[in-house]
């Protein structure tokens, strides 16, 4: 089952410093049939303005996962967490029993990304938080393992049965993903156009699949993809 979710069906919120697409159902946007997909359970997809950004709020029980596509975020938590970011890199944030944090864009130009949130196996235990450079030649023709709560997986940690995963493929070329018995897949490419098992979809629709053993994915363009794999 693949599923191509176009973006310009996704949720939409434009605060002026925030231009937000939610996958899922978000703050404001509600859809039955989008609550989730596995133990993912958001994926939004933010442009913050520069100098602009979240200030201090609370989370618990989730695990978040931020993938920068262009600029910089930089992170500030209770626990005396700081970083910057930066395109192609990730942060993750482990809520457990609770986190005051801030996101801010402190950067002279706009800050792209993909904020990822899964669910944890679970509640409890002690926050956490880590960041991780990723070049984009190491995912080059192949997709490298971001983040996981996966056993083996040598990666930024989640507490999760789940992998987040990132590849760049070159026009023409193609890249596959093997996906275990009764297990969800969610892909996104964050630029380019590409096939996923002879199904055409556009720069940043959602693509929720199950039940297919292999995901092939052919690159139309030039492109960057993300993939969740999650129970």
């Amino acid at each position: 089952m693949i599923d191509i979710r176009k973006f310009d069906t996704l949720g939409h919120a434009n605060h002026g410093w925030l231009d937000a697409r939610h996958h899922f159902s978000f703050a404001n946007y509600y859809d039955e049939d989008r609550m989730g997909w596995g133990a993912l359970r958001v994926w939004n997809d933010d442009a913050i303005a520069a100098q602009a950004g979240f200030p201090p709020h609370p989370h618990r029980d989730m695990e978040i996962i931020t993938y920068v596509r262009t600029g910089a975020i930089t992170h500030r938590d209770s626990m005396g967490n700081s970083g910057r970011t930066e395109a192609g890199d990730v942060q993750v944030m482990s809520a457990g029993t609770g986190v005051t944090h801030s996101e801010f864009n402190l950067e002279d130009e706009e800050t792209t990304l993909f904020q990822i949130w899964i669910m944890p196996d679970r509640a409890g235990g002690n926050p956490g938080w880590g960041a991780r450079q990723f070049p984009k030649a190491d995912r080059s023709g192949r997709f490298v393992t971001l983040a996981s709560g996966i056993e083996g997986d040598d990666v930024l940690p989640i507490r999760a049965d789940a992998r987040v995963a990132a590849a760049t493929v070159n026009a023409g070329e193609s890249v596959s993903y093997d996906l275990g018995d009764g297990r969800h897949a969610y892909l996104v490419a964050a630029k380019g156009r590409i096939r996923v098992n002879g199904l055409n979809a556009d720069p940043r629709d959602g693509i929720a699949i199950r039940d297919v053993g292999t995901i092939t994915v052919e690159a139309l363009e030039d492109a960057e993809l993300v993939l969740v794999d999650s129970l």
